[in-house]
């Protein structure tokens, strides 16, 4: 079993990394990237140098490739050589009065030293495979652009996701500038047990790390947190915001809770303390950011407080939980619903119950899911009165979860009930159950030692994926009730081109897949001891 387990984590590894190939060659290379600028209406509001210049900003952000400005390049040179950014600065244009200057071969002296910073950028960029754009400023309100790209293939993007797959937080996360260090001192750098001062338990604080709480307990869901390993799946491009994060987060408005701070005084508030993250720059560098929370708690803060942004307390679940337990509910209905069902129409073959329940079985298969469940979300909201669309109404929060855990679990029943049946079936009509009635065995003990047990192993197989398959969430019915859950990710991020969300969830559900299937073998294994997966497999 073990060798087996290995060799199968092996191959879904191998099975992982081709998927997130194909899906990246699919989006990246064999899709056109204009394609991203469909639902982006700040486009139309650029023309001319300006229009090109946020086309391949734009680019850049959605990971088709590297941009590196002419400004940005100066930058860079300007602080090797130790002078300011004007000093060397040159304007990339022509003159259109008849004579050319502030061309390629136009140079600054710093030290003696002639600088032909133009010059320098596209030899230095074009030498190392980027592709050089540049376009003269023709009038006053269309300025000159200057920059190299390179686009990125897909065996490099491969490697980033991969090797940025998980982020370790750490003590050397936030960076110091001299400007810092000069106005506020070296950043301590430390990971630490200590008691939390927030509710007495024993927690892990962090400085210089991104997350202050590392490790902590609180009375919210899931009481355990961990700030120590994070995925990363990507930028939703949308808002910059990170993928993993935005899923897993808290949705709706800001409420109170009763926070004990480091006085002693209980206070009532939004804020929740225990998730404070520093503040830094693009480049990494820490931000002193004086917000409301550290304006107002800086009495306990302390001087210098660099974890000054702040979560905030919702009133909604995450899209997981709320995927998680609409499918959760559905799949434990599912199996104590369908397999009681199955186990009737095959005791009851031909007969009126069979019949009907064959019915039913037709009815889902053959009726798009769409309709049915738009007919149960009608007849349950008229006949029933339960609601059916997500957050409207005054009744109890928990009915709104009815309809779409119904619309959820009665294909899934039928499907069920059709191999259960059809298992029990081909099990009766075995020989063994033959030799055993010659055997002088009773109905009953062979229904529950052989036939029953028999039946149900492949059933068992798929217990995992249906488990595992509720984090997912169900695109069509959630979309029908609008649930604010995990189905409607991966349809939006295809509608605008949001590229790192793709690849995030077609890696979240391909690695999800994988998981059930190797729990599924293990689960029929032990169900089955005739099944091994020693040696060539099969069964002993």
């Amino acid at each position: 079993m073990k060798g087996y387990i290995l060799k199968r984590i092996l191959r879904s590894i191998l099975s992982l990394i081709i998927v997130v190939f194909i899906i990246m060659l699919l989006v990246f290379q064999l899709m056109n990237k204009d394609d991203v600028f469909k639902a982006d209406i700040s486009l139309n509001k650029h023309i001319g140098n300006d229009r090109i210049s946020y086309k391949y900003s734009k680019w850049e952000d959605y990971g088709y490739l590297d941009l590196v400005t002419y400004s940005e390049y100066v930058q860079e040179k300007a602080a090797e050589k130790g002078v300011s950014y004007s000093e060397i600065y040159i304007l990339p244009k022509y003159q259109f009065n008849g004579n050319i200057s502030n061309d390629d071969n136009a140079y600054v002296e710093v030290n003696g030293e002639a600088i032909y910073i133009i010059k320098d950028f596209k030899d230095y960029y074009t030498s190392k495979g980027y592709t050089i754009i540049r376009n003269d400023e023709n009038s006053s309100t269309d300025p000159a652009i200057l920059f190299a790209y390179k686009e990125y293939n897909v065996f490099y993007r491969l490697w980033d996701f991969f090797s940025h797959l998980l982020f370790f937080d750490n003590v050397n996360y936030a960076k110091t500038t001299d400007e810092f260090v000069a106005n506020y001192g070296e950043l301590k750098r430390e990971i630490k047990i200590c008691i939390d001062p927030l509710n007495g338990w024993p927690c892990v604080m962090g400085s210089g790390t991104k997350n202050k709480y590392l490790l902590y307990f609180d009375s919210h869901f899931p009481f355990i947190h961990q700030n120590f390993v994070t995925l990363n799946l990507g930028v939703r491009y949308e808002n910059s915001s990170d993928f993993f994060e935005y899923f897993i987060s808290p949705q709706g408005g800001s409420v109170n809770s009763d926070v004990k701070v480091p006085s002693g005084e209980v206070i009532s508030t939004s804020y929740n303390f225990h998730e404070r993250k520093i503040a830094v720059d693009s480049n990494g560098n820490t931000l002193l950011m004086q917000d409301i929370v550290y304006d107002q708690f800086s009495d306990w803060f302390g001087e210098g407080e660099v974890y000054t942004q702040t979560l905030t307390f919702k009133d909604g679940l995450s899209m997981l939980e709320y995927s998680f337990i609409i499918g959760i509910i559905s799949t434990i209905l599912v199996y104590i619903i369908g397999i009681p069902l199955g186990l009737v129409l095959a005791l009851k073959k031909d007969k009126i119950v069979d019949k009907i329940g064959n019915f039913y079985i037709i009815f889902i298969m053959a009726v798009p899911s769409l309709a049915y469940i738009y007919l149960f979300s009608t007849i349950g909201n008229n006949v029933f009165g339960l609601p059916n669309v997500w957050g409207l109404g005054s009744d109890p929060a928990w009915l709104i979860y009815v309809l779409p855990i119904i619309s959820l679990a009665l294909p899934s029943i039928a499907n069920i009930m059709k191999w259960v049946r059809r298992y029990m079936i081909d099990q009766m009509t075995s020989d063994y159950v033959k030799f055993a009635r010659s055997q002088g065995f009773s109905e009953g003990e062979i229904f529950r030692k052989h036939i029953l047990k028999n039946a149900l192993i492949p059933i068992v197989h798929g217990i995992p994926a249906s488990i595992l398959g509720a984090l997912t969430g169900a695109i069509i019915t959630e979309r029908v009730y609008g649930v604010p859950g995990m189905g409607k990710l991966l349809t939006n991020a295809i509608n605008i081109c949001d590229n790192g969300v793709i690849v995030g969830l077609s890696f979240l559900y391909a690695f999800l897949s994988i998981v059930s299937l190797i729990l599924g073998d293990v689960l029929i294994a032990k169900v089955d001891p005739r099944i091994s997966f020693a040696g060539g497999g099969g069964r002993k």
